[in-house]
């Protein structure tokens, strides 16, 4: 090997050590474009999973959940998640129209929640009802939501056998500063609740 072929092998390896060396320090301060901006939504069960959601749920026994939110969006964001109970006959959220449920929310969660950082927020839910025999129904009468009582009112049919199945779900709106105003983030979770008697 001649001394011209050992000069740009020294240069060759010697850039490939430099490149190896730098390379953490390259990776810090190049930035690539975040291309996705979106929130994520979940809801989990008290064991911080999705096999033991509450199902069939007894007059006036806690149940606990989780509540989440991490914001993807590139900036820092204010939600609200409207809780809300249907039975099988009132309005859900409709995927395909792009639009909330129409009926009232019962309790409101509010939150800042900077970019990148996650809002995760325990809830205790009893539910107090009273089974009307003669016409099998299920009549309700208040949600209890980490111990604030919720009054509403609304009657689900069914029959003992299969259970009384009514729906709590939570909507996700976001602050839109533009228009001053909370607009629906299309985006919900629903937990099917069936009432034993």
């Amino acid at each position: 090997m001649n001394l011209f072929e050992r000069r740009i092998l020294l240069i060759i390896v010697s850039g490939i050590l430099v490149l190896l060396v730098a390379s953490p320090v390259l990776s810090r301060l190049l930035v690539f474009p975040r291309t996705e901006f979106f929130t994520e939504f979940w809801i989990l069960d008290s064991n911080h999973g999705t096999k033991d959601y509450p199902l069939n749920v007894t007059l006036s026994h806690d149940y606990n959940v989780f509540l989440g939110i991490a914001n993807r969006l590139g900036h820092c964001a204010f939600y609200s998640v409207e809780v809300k109970f249907r039975n099988q006959t009132q309005s859900a959220p409709n995927r395909f129209n792009h639009t909330s449920s129409s009926l009232p929310a019962l309790f409101n969660i509010s939150a800042f929640v900077a970019d990148e950082d996650v809002m995760e927020q325990s809830l205790t839910l009893s539910f107090v009802y009273q089974y009307n025999e003669s016409l099998s129904r299920v009549e309700f009468h208040s949600l209890e939501l980490n111990g604030i009582k919720l009054d509403f009112h609304t009657m689900i049919t069914g029959d003992k056998e299969n259970g009384f199945p009514g729906f709590l779900f939570f909507e996700l709106w976001i602050y839109n500063g533009t228009n001053s105003s909370f607009q629906y983030h299309d985006r919900f979770l629903s937990l099917r609740l069936n009432m034993t008697v």
